[in-house]
């Protein structure tokens, strides 16, 4: 039975597990001023924000499922289960191992820079393949250490590429050349399905404390710069938390 804890992905326990701290504090408060009569205004606010942490974490790992396999978040890409993908900004292997657990004739190439921290403490390949081991897709995944600005990868070699909650987090300038590497290593009409950070409702009622610092997604914008990279979007839509665009890259 696959669990939240079945899984290393890493990510630091303020984002995984942080509303606890409220949800136990505010518990006691709240027990506390029942059990001594204290003012209904100071009982009634410990309970709202114990039933906020409550909603949180189960938004947390009901809904996001931060610490399972993330699969494609439309079922139209890479609906012919076979082929070979690049997951640009891997991290721990959310994304590969869930593109890989839905679609089992393929494999992934899973691309990371490795460095900097982006809230998984240890990032690390063997990280990836752990987790990749853990799922049994091991032995169609392969790890390459290297920027989304400048793909250590072939040229036209890929049926599909993916990257979720990645290159948003890339410095403005440097969004537009990882769009121009994703489409580069596409063989032609291969999919791109890009996720990033949408800063919706469910994201803040649960983590306001980890997603305060970013912006406000433009759907526009990012319109804009898929096209600019060569890519015909197919579907735009929403989840949690998560906006994505299923792209085609264009006929040359």
């Amino acid at each position: 039975m696959t669990t939240p804890f079945t899984y290393d992905f890493g990510y630091s326990w303020p984002i995984t597990w942080g509303l606890l701290i409220p949800v136990v504090l505010f518990g006691a408060l709240a027990a506390a001023g029942l059990r001594l009569k204290w003012r209904r205004w100071v009982v009634t606010s410990s309970a709202l924000v114990v039933v906020w942490g409550i909603v949180g974490l189960f938004i947390t790992h009901a809904l996001f499922r931060i610490n399972l396999p993330m699969p494609p978040v439309t079922d139209r890409f890479a609906s012919s289960a076979s082929g070979r993908f690049v997951d640009i900004g891997a991290g721990s292997g959310r994304a590969t191992i869930g593109l890989l657990l839905a679609r089992p004739r393929a494999h992934v190439t899973a691309v990371d820079i490795y460095k900097g921290y982006y809230g998984i403490d240890e990032n690390s390949p063997e990280r990836l393949m752990r987790n990749a081991s853990i799922a049994g897709v091991a032995d169609r995944t392969s790890v390459v250490v290297g920027d989304a600005r400048a793909l250590p990868l072939e040229t036209g070699a890929y049926d599909g590429v993916i990257s979720v909650a990645a290159i948003d987090h890339l410095p403005r300038a440097g969004i537009p050349k990882a769009l121009a590497e994703a489409a580069r290593v596409l063989k032609p009409r291969g999919e791109f399905l890009l996720a990033v950070v949408n800063v919706d409702w469910w994201a803040r009622v649960a983590s306001p404390h980890a997603l305060g610092h970013h912006p406000r997604t433009d759907p526009g914008r990012w319109r804009t710069l898929l096209a600019s990279a060569g890519f015909n979007i197919i579907e735009q839509g929403t989840q949690p938390a998560v906006l994505y665009f299923l792209c085609r890259k264009s006929q040359p």
